[in-house]
């Protein structure tokens, strides 16, 4: 158990992986020996993919998508959600998952890095829109009204996450920096807690097991998200300690 005073934890830096929803009954990215509910990642998350096989693409994305509709927020969700709503200082979270959980949970403020099912894009207009609920190669795009270049709002294999400039100044004046549900593989969210030491914050992992950079954390706890997460930010919020 390690005690902080109330002025040193003024602002907070959240960020949560795949273990935060595996709970809900939504698959991680890593199940089944690297592939993604029966996909290879590499035939579903690419650019490449989208180019030489759009169908398949749109239909495994809008599976996720209704996948969604089955599944409702759990404890660690709940919980982060009623921290951000009465932490007194400044919290910031930044997610890798592209569900929707932590918005249904009341989270008040959500950075998804890795895009979300719920949005779509359009590769014509490159604007981004909520995602009608099953859209195809043929469907058109509601803002510029051209067919076959709409796609999942999610980042690829590849491509660049989302407001990594907005996330880089959050972490650079974090008071403290907490990691749920990560495996510490995927950059550059797995760089984020070195950044954060870097920068003074104090480091903590919340994780069902070890990470690939549980070393770099001041402390880790070990467990279900759904039991964890909750006794932390309960610790956090009423007594200041972890």
């Amino acid at each position: 158990m390690t005690n902080f005073l109330k002025k040193r934890i003024g602002r907070i830096v959240i960020l949560t992986g795949a273990g935060v929803s595996a709970e809900s009954g939504l698959n991680t990215f890593r199940d089944s020996g690297g592939l993604w509910e029966g996909y290879d990642p590499l035939d579903i998350a690419t650019v490449g993919a989208l180019d030489s096989n759009r169908d398949m693409v749109l239909d495994f994305y809008n599976s996720r998508r209704s996948q969604l509709n089955d599944c409702l927020p759990n404890l660690s969700h709940l919980a982060i959600s009623s921290f951000q709503n009465n932490f007194s200082g400044h919290v910031f979270l930044i997610t890798q998952n592209v569900d929707d959980l932590h918005e249904r949970a009341g989270s008040p403020q959500v950075l998804h890095m890795h895009g979300s099912l719920k949005s779509m894009r359009c590769d014509y207009c490159a604007e981004e829109m909520k995602a009608i609920e099953m859209f195809e190669k043929s469907t058109i795009c509601p803002s510029c009204g051209k067919a076959g270049k709409l796609r999942p709002d999610v980042v690829f294999f590849g491509e660049i996450p989302k407001q990594l400039d907005e996330i880089n100044i959050e972490i650079e004046k974090a008071d403290l920096f907490v990691s749920i549900g990560t495996s510490g593989i995927v950059y550059p969210a797995a760089g984020f807690v070195a950044h954060a030491r870097n920068t003074g914050a104090i480091c903590v992992e919340i994780n069902k097991e070890r990470s690939e950079v549980t070393n770099l954390f001041d402390t880790s706890y070990s467990g279900l998200a759904t039991e964890e997460v909750p006794r932390f930010f309960s610790n956090l919020l009423l007594k200041n300690e972890i």
